[in-house]
């Protein structure tokens, strides 16, 4: 019973809105007034530059990897594993302490999947990348990554609890970056205005 606990965990983990009360912190803006309109690594780095950008990045992927690490420590049980890694996505993107107005959950979910197999997360980072670079759309490439990065897990043989959290994240993230199917972008990424 205790078990169920660590989603829990994983929810009021991922809810923890690092880019809001940063760029409120550093200029006193929300960060969902610009770019996407999204509480992101790139938008905290639209509003308030890079290094700033670098620590909410690296504070989204630490809340999916803490509760996911203790849930592989405490619990061990695949199915509490992959719903505290997928809880936290989802935390992320619809934070309980703002609204429900979140992140897209890219970073949290890669905290996850680390927690489990570093290896699978550099090959997540790199089939994102790939992704990127061949569909040249941020957000369409989210949505492909999200609903193939399970069966890439799987014929690479992580048939572990790697492909189950690799299953809910992968859901969730194909869902969230939905809503920006048709976004405009200026740049690949950080849709700034491009230099003439």
């Amino acid at each position: 019973m205790i078990n169920i606990l660590f989603p829990l965990l994983g929810y009021l983990s991922g809810s923890l809105p690092f880019s809001i009360w940063i760029t409120r912190f550093v200029k006193n803006v929300d960060v969902r007034d610009s770019g996407s309109g999204h509480a992101t690594t790139t938008n905290t780095i639209r509003q308030v530059g890079f290094g700033w950008g670098a620590l909410v990045l690296f504070l989204d992927i630490a809340k999916g990897f803490l509760p996911t690490w203790l849930a592989v420590e405490f619990s061990g049980e695949l199915l509490m594993i992959a719903m505290t890694a997928t809880a936290a996505v989802i935390g992320h993107c619809w934070p309980l302490f703002v609204g429900f107005r979140g992140g897209m959950g890219l970073a949290t979910a890669g905290g996850g999947i680390l927690a489990i197999n570093p290896l699978a997360f550099l090959i997540c980072l790199g089939f994102l990348i790939l992704l990127v670079l061949v569909v040249r759309h941020s957000a369409r490439a989210s949505v492909f990554a999200g609903i193939l990065i399970a069966p890439v897990l799987w014929l690479l043989n992580f048939r572990d609890v790697t492909f189950w959290v690799g299953v809910g994240v992968g859901v969730v993230i194909a869902f969230r970056f939905l809503i920006d199917w048709n976004r405009k972008y200026r740049e690949l990424w950080l849709d700034r205005e491009k230099k003439t």
